[in-house]
């Protein structure tokens, strides 16, 4: 970036192409690019208390400086929003706000917002526009690029959803300074999926560049980009997951069913954590297969705990289901076609694979020797133990 201009990544899918803007104060000139793009909107802004109290005084600012006058209907934070009772209430504001098809839902918040007031964009009126202002990392690298939006079910985890492509995304790299050091540890952990997903020279700069991503400045902006990049490139030949997108789901399989496994209690486990154990579960997985070398495992669990991310299920604090029934959930899983198990394993740093078939005995047996009861302790659970701190990034 030179000066305060935002680095552009443009998600490349034909007539429906969008750009996402990268950079600090972006709050302030939303309502001149949302304008820009969709001149004469009226906007409905959807965002959680938290966000609100931090960050929505500026968002309004920057949409009046820019013409819209915003509704603006705000939720609980936490993964349990994503419900269809709050999708309900998300649809029923919309509405009430009298907006129409050609009208704009802003998403503001992270991925659960993201995701929630996606689905509900794709729905109301058969499809209104959307645009997203993720305010947490992880949305910021991954949920709010590609246009998958979705609730949770009692079932499992982003079940019920819709492909509903944004018309513009803000990713204000300034919010990022309040958000809690839980919350950017958890979204690190999709930026270091697309360097083991197939960028090796990527995750090698994050070995060695983490602690400046972590403080703010270039490297932050440069690593969000890189990841923002690398999400687009697949998005752009695969936008339904038919083929290469799949291996954007490295780690959420494994990741995905200990969420459910923990009812989605985010004092327990949040998303990016999940992705995080999902991660160095596959690695460790792929390894057990003789697919991958166990020094590869070795080294993404080590720099998920040099991060101060958990790497292993013993760091989840409380009791886990056990093995049967964790595999109960990842058969629920929307990554399971027509009762085969299908996986992102690797062959090594940046090698993934779409591996389909995967027995379901083997997956048995990984969950049983990888479960901490059959480890005879629960280690990482000591007070302060990595990811369970809160404060600030840097």
């Amino acid at each position: 970036m030179s000066g305060n201009q935002p680095v552009t990544v443009e998600v490349g899918l034909g007539e429906r192409a969008y750009d996402r803007l990268i950079g600090s104060g972006l709050l302030s000139r939303a309502g001149a690019e949302i304008s820009r793009r969709l001149p004469g909107t009226r906007a409905a802004v959807i965002t959680d208390d938290n966000v609100a109290a931090s960050h929505l005084d500026a968002l309004k600012a920057g949409l009046e400086k820019g013409g819209i006058q915003p509704a603006v209907i705000t939720l609980p934070p936490g993964e349990k929003t994503k419900s269809f009772s709050r999708l309900e209430e998300v649809v029923d504001g919309i509405l009430a706000a009298r907006l129409e098809r050609g009208d704009v839902v802003v998403a503001f918040g992270g991925g659960v917002i993201g995701d929630l007031a996606g689905f509900a964009a794709g729905i109301v009126r058969r499809g209104m526009n959307f645009v997203q202002i993720p305010t947490s990392l992880l949305a910021q690298v991954d949920s709010s690029v590609g246009g998958k939006t979705g609730i949770n079910s009692a079932r499992g985890k982003n079940l019920v959803g819709v492909f509903h492509q944004p018309r513009l995304v803000l990713a204000d790299t300034g919010v990022l300074d309040t958000l809690p050091i839980r919350e950017f540890r958890a979204g690190y952990a999709e930026l270091a999926k697309y360097g083991l997903i197939d960028r090796p020279e990527f995750f090698a700069w994050l070995e060695a560049n983490w602690a400046k991503v972590f403080a703010g400045g270039p490297e932050r902006a440069e690593a969000i980009a890189e990841a923002c990049r690398a999400k687009a490139d697949v998005v752009a030949r695969d936008e339904f997951e038919t083929g290469d997108r799949a291996l954007l789901n490295l780690g959420h399989t494994f990741g995905h069913a200990l969420e459910a496994a923990t009812q989605y209690d985010g004092t327990r486990l949040v998303h990016g954590e999940g992705v995080a154990i999902g991660m160095a579960l596959a690695h460790r997985f792929s390894s057990r297969l003789n697919l991958a070398s166990p020094d590869d495992a070795a080294r993404v669990e080590a720099h998920l705990r040099a991060v101060g991310l958990p790497w292993r299920m013993a760091d989840i604090p409380g009791e886990l289901p056990d093995a049967e029934a964790l595999l109960s959930f990842i058969t629920q899983d929307k990554k399971v076609s027509r009762g085969a198990l299908t996986f992102i394993l690797t062959r090594g740093i940046g090698q993934a694979f779409i591996a389909k078939d995967v027995p379901a005995s083997e997956v048995l047996s990984f969950l049983g020797e990888s479960h901490p009861d059959q480890r005879g302790s629960h280690p990482g659970r000591e007070k302060g133990r990595p990811g369970r701190q809160q404060g600030r990034p840097g």
